[in-house]
């Protein structure tokens, strides 16, 4: 382990390996650190060691001439092992870069990952002598080149955004007629952008590809981390994704999207790492500089646990900021992707741990060239006190509603008293949203998302079944807001079956008839099932995998018919909120709730617990510039009851037609008007000269 390589002093200013064709510049930021040892490994794995010899404020820096990319590497960082005041380092455990743009693959969970004795009496106050290299990843210096010819994002509108949530391996294991299922390459397959653009989605949010790990409880049980919230590489494609690991495949399956108008948006999590708590690994940040880049307790040998995983990133600290920074401009200037959905985004917006709308990261991400002009979606919770946030983001974020999700499952259960949350999930959420400038785009409404029951799921199970998560069925949330409508799981009762499809597809249409920004699940449309798992965090196999020799073809063509009709009326789809404001060209309101009679719902039918049926009559917004506005009107009927006579608005010079029907098979467009019978449990829609847009 003697030097065999000559070293000069290198530019602090480029974080990571980075490659000028001569050579390769190392930066490592350590605030606390005393020494920092680069270590370079041959391909029998045999390691070398040199210390970086400068240091400019708080980063470590050298330049070694001659090496290319493929060459792998690693960090070993000295300084004081006292865990009472916060500092963690141990020379003895390979740490990977921050900024590392390729990983080898990922940790093997072994005792001399730990930084202390496991199993000593004093726990992690001890100090664990054994060298981790054998078990850890290395990191890889890259060739930023790649040849993305004419590429060009898609841009599209959130007004115009479908969003399909998918996980890169769940949704092509199980397809046969595709090479590599379970690789970049597979999700990016012609099968897959066929499937794709056809069901009519605008957008896939990949689950987390950055390169995570997977926690030792679950491989001692024989599971592993399957959707990847522990991320362990911020800049690294997860590399069990990989054909043949070359990050390129990456970059191919952006390319690939981008020329099907399909973007790509990521779901990120740089609110925690896989190192966890006290008792956790030290795979890179913990031995790096612990005190620096996690917020620790008031007892600095404990971290602040907001994410519910043992540690949280301190973006109040300069450089944690700038990693999760230049992260993201990584993945939208090198890699091309279109935005990002934060995971536990209140984590994010904590200064001194408290939650501030204005706080470092919002401040940083707004003001930024590059990433102001992505999408930017907020998971707008955490676990810690004054966590749920939900409407309090800036612009241009937008959220993930749960509000959405719960209200709109309860409805169509049949729970009491849900009239007027429908109305208001159904108008955008105004009340949550519409404030600052955020546009009625900014309530990500979903009814299933991969935390939790599929859409199959939630109208065939009351309650989750987790046993083969290995927890006795504890793990996962009990609030499911489900209904096996008859049968607990799989059936063949005909009568069942058929009340569970009537529910997907009002389930459905009403994600599809509501204003916000559409986010399906991907495996609804084809009535995937995890047989009752709402937890399937671990389940790398048939349980988390989407079932597409299974597929409901009926379901399916319901929801490219029902998107199309999104697509089709651009009143369903608005930047501007609806509020019942009347319009300066017709006096008309853009907003008009009715009963089944016709007359405007009043205060008591607001409050009346047993009524079922709502109707709404939709127009562009009022202050609609004459550029944009469309004439024309969109009259919904939601009907959670039985049958039902339902008398419709005075169309003045126009004719209705019923064009949407959640209860009829096809696409009906027949003349409506006066009184029409609406079915018992259905969605039915009618259109008033409302065509589609150019």
């Amino acid at each position: 382990m003697t030097q065999t390589f000559p070293i000069a002093a290198g530019d602090p200013a480029r974080l990571g390996a980075t490659f000028d064709g001569a050579g390769v510049n190392f930066a490592l930021f350590s605030q606390h650190a005393e020494r920092v040892t680069l270590c370079l490994f041959n391909r029998k794995g045999r390691e070398s060691r040199v210390d970086l010899p400068e240091r400019d404020g708080h980063v470590w820096h050298g330049y070694v001439p001659g090496l290319r990319p493929g060459q792998r590497y690693g960090f070993r960082v000295h300084g004081p092992y006292r865990p009472q005041e916060g500092h963690r380092f141990n020379p003895h455990k390979l740490l990977i870069d921050p900024y590392a743009r390729r990983l080898t693959g990922r940790p093997v969970n072994h005792d001399a990952l730990f930084g202390y004795r496991a199993g000593h009496q004093d726990a992690d106050l001890s100090f664990d002598r054994r060298d981790s290299a054998g078990f850890m990843p290395k990191s890889v210096v890259v060739d930023p080149g790649f040849a993305w010819g004419d590429d060009r994002p898609p841009r599209r509108p959130m007004a115009d955004t479908v969003i399909y949530e998918a996980h890169v391996k769940g949704l092509t294991a199980a397809r046969p007629d595709i090479p590599d299922p379970g690789t970049y390459l597979a999700m990016a397959s012609d099968p897959i952008l066929d499937h794709l653009t056809r069901l009519g989605v605008t957008a896939v949010e990949l689950l987390p590809v950055h390169a995570f790990a997977d926690d030792r409880f679950l491989t001692d049980r024989g599971l592993t981390n399957y959707w990847g919230y522990m991320s362990c590489g911020f800049f690294a494609p997860e590399p069990r994704y990989m054909q043949d690991g070359d990050v390129a495949e990456f970059q191919q399956m952006v390319a690939r999207f981008h020329r099907a108008g399909i973007e790509v948006i990521l779901d990120v999590v740089y609110n925690h790492t896989a190192e966890g708590n006290e008792l956790g690994p030290t795979l890179s940040f913990r031995g790096i500089d612990n005190a620096a880049y996690y917020r620790l307790a008031e007892d600095p040998r404990f971290y602040v646990n907001d994410a519910g995983t043992g540690n949280v990133l301190d973006l109040d600290h300069p450089f944690a900021l700038r990693l999760v920074m230049d992260s993201l401009r990584y993945w939208v200037e090198v890699m091309h992707v279109d935005g990002f959905r934060f995971d536990l985004c209140s984590v994010l917006g904590r200064s001194r741990g408290v939650f501030d709308r204005d706080g470092p990261f919002f401040t940083a991400i707004r003001q930024d060239p590059v990433l102001n002009r992505v999408k930017l979606i907020a998971e707008p919770w955490d676990i810690g006190e004054g966590g749920y946030q939900l409407g309090s983001y800036p612009a241009p974020f937008a959220e993930w509603n749960d509000r959405f999700r719960d209200q709109v499952r309860g409805f169509w259960r049949g729970d009491p008293g849900l009239i007027g949350k429908l109305a208001k999930r159904m108008a955008g959420s105004a009340a949550r949203f519409d404030h600052d400038g955020r546009t009625a785009t900014s309530s990500i409404n979903f009814i299933a998302a991969h935390d939790g029951f599929t859409l199959m799921d939630t109208v065939s199970y009351s309650a989750k079944h987790n046993e083969a998560n290995g927890e006795e069925n504890r793990d996962g949330h009990n609030h499911n807001v489900s209904d096996n409508c008859g049968i607990e799981g799989p059936t063949g009762d005909a009568e069942v079956l058929a009340r569970r499809a009537r529910r997907r597809r009002n389930l459905m249409a009403t994600l599809m008839l509501s204003q916000g920004t559409p986010m399906i699940l991907a495996g609804d449309e084809l009535g995937n099932s995890q047989g009752g798992n709402n937890n399937a965090y671990c389940q790398d196999n048939a349980i988390g995998w989407v079932d597409w020799d299974g597929a409901d073809p009926d379901f399916l063509d319901f929801c490219r018919r029902v998107i199309a009709f999104r697509k089709a009326h651009p009143i369903l789809r608005q930047k501007r909120f609806l509020h019942s404001q009347p319009r300066e060209q017709d006096g008309l309101p853009d907003l008009f709730w009715r009963r089944a009679d016709g007359a405007p719902m009043q205060l008591a039918d607001w409050g009346d617990p047993e009524l079922r049926l709502l109707a709404v009559e939709l127009r562009m917004a009022s202050g609609t510039p004459a550029y944009a506005a469309l004439p024309g009107a969109v009259f919904v009927v939601f009907n959670a009851g039985p049958q039902a006579q339902v008398r419709l608005p005075d169309p003045g010079q126009g004719q209705w037609r019923r064009q949407l029907d959640s209860a009829r098979d096809g696409d009906p467009d027949d003349p409506a008007g006066g009184t029409e019978t609406i079915a018992a449990d259905s969605v039915t829609t009618f259109t008033l000269g409302a065509g589609a847009a150019g």
